[in-house]
């Protein structure tokens, strides 16, 4: 937020957060898949999410938007086509992690590719099972990066211990599983976010959970449903930090999906201290969702590590810049993962924040920040992350200088109307 100010404001109002991104990527993927009509309410419209649905028109999918509300006339396991030109994914790691799983055992041949930020990024923790499973796919460093080249095929089932514990990885193989042959399980470490699972079976197939083991047998017939996408909770984050850290805040967010295996963020800003009340609690629709509200509070330091760190990782940034103004020291451990984000999100958070004064340091798998801070201006840089820039931004309410975020146009890829809703919010007095 480029603004010169000498005092600090606080945040106050009433905010609706763009839809789930994670959610809007799947109800594209699994509506395309299903066969007849789905209709999803309250998807986000920004840029990852737009890039997966003109992935699947090329794919012979009609899909029809009217802003936040899609139709899609759905094809069936084995009604989508050779798309006449190169899949561009943009930005968007879950839509080039995930569509592999489906390219994967599709008969024709197809190459796809994403930014430069994507261009950077390990594709092989996903491309290596699917080939186990049968799937060609070719690229650079041998199918590790991008861009990429599928010949689809026949599959067969696998059982798969994945090192890593992400939703990405998870879910490609799920949905590869389900073209495939037999029955295809993955174990994962930790936990990660279950939205696949969860809209697997919204669609009407069937996915089974024994710990931390995810099955699912192939050849499953999807139909067509509606799908209501509740706004994001990782978008939410920069305000439930903001309203817990600029003095005299108080905002209230609603309709926020509280999925627990991604309402870490909530835990912890709680064990710091944070005041935060959740209403209207739903938790009988596929996905649980509930108004929160958050009001200023005298943070303390937390360590965050282990089983938390899959239902917080992209919440992290925003909670490293909480943690500059708890009282005491914050640890963040076992978070390698972030290297491996759109940017190097352990040294990024770190770099940036240590412009505007904090006292803050990247450790091997993490941070470790020391409270509290007065942070200051300062010309920063978002490196092309979303959420980078999105807690500078936030950040940039706790200063009396001027704070100027160069790359600010990233944000639009997760939340299009994120400084206009922050300016209302500051200027709610």
């Amino acid at each position: 937020m480029e603004t010169h100010k000498t005092n600090i404001v606080p945040l106050k109002g009433i905010v609706q957060v763009p839809g789930d991104k994670s959610i809007s990527h799947r109800s594209i993927m699994l509506g395309s898949i299903a066969t007849g009509k789905t209709s999803v309410h309250g998807l986000l419209t920004g840029d990852d999410c737009l890039h997966t649905i003109e992935c699947f028109k090329q794919l012979g999918v009609n899909i029809h938007r009217d802003g936040e509300y899609v139709e899609i006339e759905g094809k069936g396991l084995a009604g989508l086509t050779e798309p006449n030109d190169i899949l561009d994914v943009g930005n968007s790691g879950t839509t080039i992690r995930l569509m592999l799983g489906i390219l994967s055992s599709l008969p024709f041949h197809t190459v796809i590719k994403g930014d430069s930020s994507i261009a950077k990024r390990p594709m092989d923790r996903v491309s290596n099972p699917l080939r186990k499973m049968g799937a060609k796919i070719d690229g650079r460093h041998d199918g590790s990066l991008t861009p990429l080249a599928v010949r689809g095929g026949k599959l067969s089932g696998i059982d798969y211990t994945s090192p890593v514990a992400s939703a990405q990885v998870k879910s490609a193989i799920l949905l590869a599983g389900l073209f495939a042959e037999g029955v295809t399980s993955v174990i994962e470490p930790e936990a990660s976010r279950d939205h696949t699972e969860r809209m697997i079976r919204a669609f009407g197939g069937e996915v089974t959970t024994t710990g931390l083991k995810k099955s699912i047998h192939g050849q499953q017939q999807l139909k067509g449903t509606t799908i209501t996408v509740p706004g994001d909770i990782s978008s939410a984050a920069f305000f439930l930090v903001a309203g817990s850290i600029v003095p005299g805040s108080q905002i209230k967010l609603k309709n926020v999906g509280v999925n627990p295996t991604r309402s870490g963020i909530l835990d912890i800003l709680r064990a710091m201290g944070a005041n935060i009340t959740l209403d209207h609690l739903d938790d009988q629709v596929m996905e649980p969702y509930a108004d929160l509200t958050v009001s200023a509070s005298t943070l303390r330091g937390v360590t965050i590590e282990g089983d938390m760190i899959p239902r917080l990782i992209d919440e992290i940034p925003i909670l490293a810049l909480a943690a500059t103004q708890a009282e005491g020291t914050t640890i963040i451990k076992d978070a390698a993962e972030l290297k491996v984000k759109e940017t190097n999100r352990i040294d990024t958070v770190v770099e940036e924040l240590k412009k505007m004064g904090a006292k803050i340091e990247a450790t091997a798998d993490g941070m470790i920040i020391y409270g509290k801070s007065d942070l200051h201006g300062a010309n920063v840089n978002s490196h092309g992350d979303h959420r980078i820039g999105m807690m500078l931004a936030i950040a940039s309410c706790l200063t009396h200088e001027k704070v100027e975020i160069q790359d600010k146009e990233a944000i639009t890829i997760s939340y299009p109307g994120f400084f206009q809703q922050l300016k209302a919010l500051a200027n709610s007095q």
